[in-house]
Formats: C-alpha cells, structure tokens, sequence
C-alpha cells in the first residue's frame, strides 16, 4: 500500500510522466487560494443579505416605508409616508433647502440613520424640530413637526420614531421639511443624499 506521496520509478527506473508528485484531493474537488476567495465573498455576500433583510424588517415593522444599507454596513430610512410635495431648489424667490413630504397630522417620522440628537424642541420657523447628528458627522432636521418623541443626547438608530408629523411654525400645511447638512454645516439637497444611500423619494 502506497501513500498519495509515494513516487515508484516506471520500467528502466525513470519516473512515469503521470506519476509526479501530486497533492490527493477528494473526488476531484480543488480548495486551492481562488476557490477559497470565491467561498469568503459569497460568505461576505450572504452576512450582508442577512443584515439587510433585518434592517428592513426591523424598520418595517416600526413603520417606515423603506429601508437600506450600502456596502459599509451603514442602514438608512425613508422618513416618513406621504406625498413629495416640494424637491430642494429654487421657490418663492428664494432657495427651499429642504425635502417636503405631506401626510396627515400624527403620521409617524423616522430616523434615517443611527446617530445623536442634538436638539429637539422649539425651532424658529419650524415650530418644532429634531436634529440628528449622524456617524459621519452629517446633520438631519426634520421640521414643522407636531411632536417630538426623543430627548437631547438620546441615541436613536434608523428606523426608530423619532417625532410626529404637524403643521407647526410657518407651515402652510401638515407636512414634513426634511433637511440634511453636511459636518460642516453646508445644506444638501436631501433628494440627492437619500438615493446615494438606496433610498428614493419620489
């Protein structure tokens, strides 16, 4: 009985071409470095899947009508339900910075992404507000709301209900002003930020 290293010399005492050494594998399978690679990235593939069906689920199942999660790992939320009403950009003579959605008086908000809030209460022009200061530094303002449901300091993650949809401040109607700034304070159109990100408000 030979081993799968044994080499035995062919007729003359030379090695037979078919009988250099080579490493046994099990019914043909091979598990060399690219083989390897292709298991770990499909392995990466089905955690990120996993991790992206919980965060729907669990956004869904707060309410939110959408959620996403890019490549990082980072999860983010639509705000809230309703009908876009106002895109930033140019009205009234002026530049609307914010992403309008209305619906009803008490529809839910929710977080877009994990972070801080750093204010949340009474806001010139808004009336109420909340602010959230994301992982990346990035700042979101959800405005003219009718009532908050977080403190100051309070750590949220995207998804949770952050406030109530309302009608506060210079309003002309029940709905949500959405703003995103970035960490050094310049506004975004939140549109944009929100389609990089998976999530489209249309």
């Amino acid at each position: 009985m030979t081993s799968a290293l044994e080499r035995h010399p062919g007729p003359g005492g030379t090695m037979s071409p078919d009988m250099s050494l080579q490493p046994a594998t099990a019914g043909g399978e091979s598990h060399g470095p690219p083989a390897l690679d292709s298991l770990t990235k499909a392995s990466r593939l089905a955690d990120d899947l996993a991790r992206l069906a919980s965060t729907r689920s669990e956004a869904m199942a707060a309410g939110a009508p959408d959620a996403a999660m890019t490549r990082d790992g980072a999860s983010f939320v639509k705000p809230t339900t309703g009908t876009l009403t106002s895109s930033a950009g140019p009205r009234w003579g002026s530049t609307h910075y914010g992403l309008d959605i209305a619906n009803r008086i008490g529809t839910p908000i929710f977080a877009v992404a994990d972070g801080v809030v750093i204010d949340s209460g009474p806001a010139s022009g808004f009336g109420l507000w909340v602010r959230i200061r994301h992982q990346d530094g990035s700042i979101s303002i959800y405005g003219h709301i009718d009532r908050s449901l977080v403190k100051r300091g309070q750590t949220v993650r995207a998804g949770d209900r952050i406030a109530l949809m309302g009608n506060r401040g210079q309003s002309t109607g029940s709905h949500l002003h959405l703003e995103i700034r970035d960490e050094g304070g310049t506004k975004l159109d939140p549109q944009t930020w929100l389609r990089k990100r998976g999530i489209s408000v249309e």
